[in-house]
């Protein structure tokens, strides 16, 4: 009967745990754009010569822009509108929300395999995924 009680009290103890740490969409989409912008802050660093070129630092950017972007579409399920800065627009032509964060992900994968080899060539890539993120953001979000 002990091991009964314990594994219930267990399986009970997961769940709560579960539940305490499921985070909202919103919350999991802001993080997501915070590991972009980061990124892109720490490539934009590098390609204004604030930060030695580190390829090392390139390559994690690229791929932390990358597989956040492909994560961020499936954040927006019906009825998350509330309490964020995503305009109803995303819901109103999730194809082309969906579209354009695909355009972001496939540009960074295509500099993840030519990884800029210097500052030029980070600033160029910047060049490439920033229109990215003023498109997106201009018809996606709402300003503060």
């Amino acid at each position: 009967m002990k091991l009964r009680t314990l594994f219930l009290a267990a399986a009970l103890a997961g769940l709560a745990a579960g539940a305490v740490t499921a985070a909202e969409p919103q919350e999991v989409r802001e993080g997501l754009m915070k590991k972009i912008g980061g990124s892109m802050g720490a490539l934009s660093a590098i390609a204004k010569g604030q930060k030695p070129y580190d390829a090392d630092v390139v390559k994690a950017s690229l791929t932390a822009i990358s597989t956040s972007i492909k994560a961020f579409p499936n954040q927006f399920p019906a009825g998350s509108e509330a309490n964020s800065e995503a305009s109803p627009k995303i819901w109103e032509n999730k194809a082309d929300f969906d579209a354009k964060a695909a355009s972001l992900g496939a540009d960074a994968d295509t500099l993840l395999a030519q990884l800029p080899a210097d500052p030029a060539g980070v600033g160029a890539a910047l060049g490439k995924l920033g229109p990215h993120c003023g498109d997106c953001h201009q018809v996606y979000r709402v300003k503060k």
